[in-house]
């Protein structure tokens, strides 16, 4: 039988300190953080859902009931509603029926990394799904993530990351005896591939991870995968940034107001 994209379960990382944005994070974890008036959450969870996904598992930790508050208010959050005080009833106006997702908010642990979240979330709402995808709750992109499951179907192996090679942060400068020979601020390395996320697993995955909370997906499940010959990479050019400072937080912004948010759906 096919594997439906409509039944893929997407874990999204959401448990995490986010230390380096300590401005925002001090009441709030880093995947509610504003990007316009939507958490960079919802960015993530809407791009998913664009491309037919609609099953969410929110790994949470750190300052959990955050989340769970946004979701379990999420009509009332994003739509006009009235209230009868005398009946204490509520009817919502507007609700946004494109967002048809199903939602399960898994606690795992305060201080669990991220390969023990997954592997404590999937032990109990994994179900019978072959297939599963892996994100993290601070990063954006406008990949074709459709696209990338039919690739992670058609390669067999056990993993699929999403390589991108976005532009250096700082200027490049190319010299010969003192001389700058070219000047390149923020280029492109074609060649340079990191790791953006958005991950797509087979479920045999989950042997090389571990529910003790030191389990860093990052490293060794990871590595050991890569050494097995059981990762693929699906090359993205396009946009993708992720919120590591406030500087980050700024630029997404920046882009949501101007209208430039390619990643927007």
């Amino acid at each position: 039988m096919p594997d439906k994209v409509s039944d893929i379960p997407v874990f999204v990382l959401c448990g995490g300190l986010g230390t380096r944005l300590r401005e925002e994070t001090e009441v709030r974890p880093k995947p509610m953080v504003p990007v316009g008036n939507r958490p960079l959450l919802w960015h993530i969870m809407r791009t998913y859902s664009h491309h037919g996904f609609h099953r969410f598992i929110l790994c949470l930790g750190y300052r959990a009931e955050v989340i769970k508050e946004y979701f379990l208010n999420y009509a009332t959050m994003n739509s006009d509603f009235t209230i009868d005080l005398m009946t204490n009833s509520q009817t919502v106006h507007s609700i946004d029926h494109e967002d048809n997702w199903e939602v399960t908010l898994a606690y795992t642990g305060e201080l669990a990394m991220t390969g023990a979240r997954v592997s404590r979330a999937a032990a109990k709402y994994l179900g019978d799904a072959r297939h599963f995808a892996v994100t993290y709750g601070d990063g954006v992109t406008d990949a074709n993530l459709g696209e990338e499951f039919r690739f992670h179907l058609e390669q067999g192996r056990k993993g699929t990351v999403l390589g991108v090679n976005p532009p250096s942060r700082f200027g490049e400068l190319k010299v010969e005896a003192a001389k700058v020979e070219e000047f390149s601020e923020k280029p492109d390395f074609a060649d340079n591939w990191i790791n953006g996320g958005y991950f797509f697993f087979h479920r045999d995955f989950l042997s090389y991870l571990s529910p003790d909370e030191s389990c860093v997906l990052e490293r060794d499940p990871l590595v050991r995968l890569a050494r097995d010959g059981q990762l693929s990479m699906f090359q993205h050019r396009g946009f993708w940034a992720c919120v590591d400072t406030q500087r980050d937080l700024e630029h997404l912004n920046k882009l949501w107001a101007s209208g430039q948010a390619s990643w927007a759906v």
